[in-house]
């Protein structure tokens, strides 16, 4: 499977807490393996953690990073670098190149993006050129370049799993599940 992290730049603690949070939960559903954070905020870092202790997966934050150096590092390593912006090329066009990387890290904005970052990308990369959320740039990019549905995943370790219902609402606890599994055995 390819291994994909996403590199959140930038991060206005009083502006952007819900969006950042929302990057990385984004990014986790839909199949990253973790998130570097280009900015100093623990609480974030520990909400991402704690819904994924509760719901599953094994995603990573990895807070205050440098995003220079992460980029570099990736690129050392073999990683490819797509950086979202709406001035970069049509998603549609990139694809094909952005399925060919084994290890990809998606870099998304908050506020002004340094030149260096357009520079060092391997791709800028625009879902649609106008103005919108990053949320919803990721979200599209990363459902376009999977390899298998994302939204059918299984997530390991979860306390708690949906049950997918045409009415109402579901949600088991692990506890339960553990029940059911027993008395199904």
């Amino acid at each position: 499977m390819k291994e994909i992290v996403v590199l959140r730049l930038g991060h206005r603690p009083e502006r952007d807490k819900r969006i950042t949070t929302h990057v990385g939960l984004t990014a986790r559903a839909l199949g990253a393996k973790g998130m570097l954070l280009a900015s100093n905020d623990q609480k974030i870092t520990d909400n991402i953690i704690e819904m994924t202790t509760r719901w599953g997966g094994d995603f990573f934050v990895k807070n205050d990073v440098h995003m220079i150096r992460e980029i570099k590092k990736w690129q050392e390593e073999g990683g490819k670098v797509c950086h979202l912006s709406m001035y970069g090329i049509n998603l549609p066009d990139a694809v094909p190149e952005l399925k060919k990387a084994d290890k990809l890290m998606i870099v998304v904005g908050a506020e002004k993006v340094p030149g260096e970052i357009y520079e060092l990308s391997d791709w800028n990369v625009a879902v649609g050129n106008q103005p919108h959320s990053e949320v919803a740039a990721l979200a599209i990019t990363m459902d376009r370049i999977a390899e298998t549905d994302p939204l059918t995943v299984p997530f390991e370790n979860a306390e708690l799993t949906v049950v997918p219902m045409a009415k109402g609402k579901k949600v088991i606890h692990d506890d339960e599940l553990k029940e059911k599994n027993k008395q199904d055995s």
